[in-house]
């Protein structure tokens, strides 16, 4: 490539010629890295690359120690499970959905049972209801074969509502306000990084190194 556009607090933002660029980079003895190869130009930063790698991997690592596996549980009824039976599977699919995971549910018919197919519509139907505060059908059951199936995803943990604000003296109560909904800040996407042209030092990172 040609040229190349400078990002950073460390350099004056631009279009440099990549050998400039390169140079920029030896002179502060740091590393040229590209962040946007598919920019035209592409843009690249000034930055200790073998620290940033270091940072970059013990985050990932933090991330996946903390990251949680979401799983499908399957639960299984027939079309003449009794109520104790019910609830037991209940309580299962209950704790399976506040872990985090997806909970596939279905009646299992077999011979001149699959007649009944009514009773497995509603056996599913009383469990979407007794797990309405945990979990969150899907779609409507449907029959796969001998099977009536159902999908439960698990609901996100609701806020609590704000505590009300206490009267103040003199007996007056300030006019209501229509409140307004506060907006989440926008979740910042990671910025992929790929190494360029210049073969890192294999140095350990500096403790006090430019970032």
């Amino acid at each position: 490539m040609p040229e190349v556009r400078l990002v950073g607090d460390n350099v004056e933002t631009g279009i440099y010629r990549t050998d400039e660029a390169l140079r920029m980079a030896e002179d502060q003895q740091l590393d040229l890295v590209e962040i946007s190869p598919n920019a035209v130009p592409p843009v690249c930063r000034i930055i200790d690359y073998n620290k940033f790698l270091y940072e970059k991997k013990k985050k990932e690592k933090e991330m996946k120690a903390n990251a949680h596996k979401s799983e499908v549980k399957e639960i299984r009824f027939t079309p003449n499970t009794d109520d104790h039976d019910f609830d037991f599977k209940a309580k299962h699919a209950e704790k399976f959905l506040k872990e985090g995971n997806k909970v596939k549910t279905y009646v299992q018919f077999k011979g001149r049972a699959i007649m009944f197919k009514e009773r497995g519509e509603l056996i599913l139907l009383k469990f979407a209801e007794r797990l309405a505060e945990v979990g969150a059908l899907e779609g409507l059951p449907t029959m796969e074969g001998k099977r009536m199936i159902a999908i439960f995803a698990p609901k996100s943990a609701k806020k609590k509502p704000a505590a009300p604000k206490e009267q103040k003296e003199g007996g007056e109560q300030p006019a209501s306000q229509p409140q307004q909904q506060q907006q989440p800040a926008p979740a910042r996407r990671p910025i992929e990084i790929k190494y360029a042209n210049r073969p890192a030092p294999q140095d350990k990172p500096a403790e006090n190194g430019n970032s």
